[in-house]
């Protein structure tokens, strides 16, 4: 623990820049996860092969998929973010997909009889009762990505796997642990913020339960 608490500001730049990859990374990953697991959800034959895909970058061992983008981009943090876009997509769209194709029937058909289109029946009713499967796979996605990510200074991402790998070629024990226990409180700090996004989704959902009474009785 010398290490840490001797080079702090060091370790903090190298946290702050782990984190911000990751948070780049999801943000692109939610914004093609969520439409595609909308889009698989109302077009079923797509479901199949748009998650064998995302499969199969899942599978992948993250330093063979960084590696195997450095020629393409570059040393730096673009692989890594390109990398953990892929990762993420699995549980993003699969959840997303799951989580709209629960929603009742009966509660699409009482949207149509109230005169709602078709995205105010997305955004009004359905998005809101599969917020907390998709956040749940959102929290996967993120805490995932945060492991991965000190993988990815292997490529020159920079980030708290810096430390990590530096202390492992030196055989210097206290500098793989300054970058392994930030890496760690990180992964739990941002688990945690999830979690209690899925109880604030979940309180929006009893928003919905005047409809759900209303086609219950129909």
């Amino acid at each position: 623990m010398t290490y840490l608490v001797e080079n702090w500001p060091e370790v903090i730049n190298l946290a702050a820049e782990h984190l911000r990859i990751t948070a780049f990374a999801m943000a692109i990953a939610v914004a093609i996860g969520v439409p595609l697991g909308i889009l698989i959800a109302r077009i079923r034959p797509l479901g199949p092969v748009v998650l064998a895909v995302a499969s199969i970058f899942y599978l992948i061992p993250s330093l063979a998929l960084f590696a195997v983008l450095v020629p393409v981009t570059g040393l730096g943090p673009q692989p890594a973010v390109i990398g953990l876009v892929l990762y993420s997509q699995l549980a993003i769209v699969r959840n997303t997909a799951t989580g709209l194709l629960t929603v009742p029937p009966s509660l699409r058909e009482t949207a149509e009889g109230m005169g709602m289109t078709g995205l105010q029946r997305l955004f009004l009713v359905e998005l809101p009762l599969a917020l907390p499967m998709i956040i749940a796979g959102i929290r996967v996605a993120a805490v995932m990505s945060i492991g991965a990510a000190t993988i990815a200074a292997y490529v020159g991402a920079g980030g708290l796997g810096t430390l990590i790998f530096q202390g492992m070629r030196l055989l210097w024990p206290e500098m793989v642990l300054a970058g392994a226990i930030p890496a760690s409180v990180m992964a739990v700090a941002v688990d945690f913020a999830f979690v209690l996004l899925e109880r604030l989704a979940a309180r929006h959902q009893r928003a919905t339960l005047p409809l759900r009474r209303r086609a219950a009785a129909a």
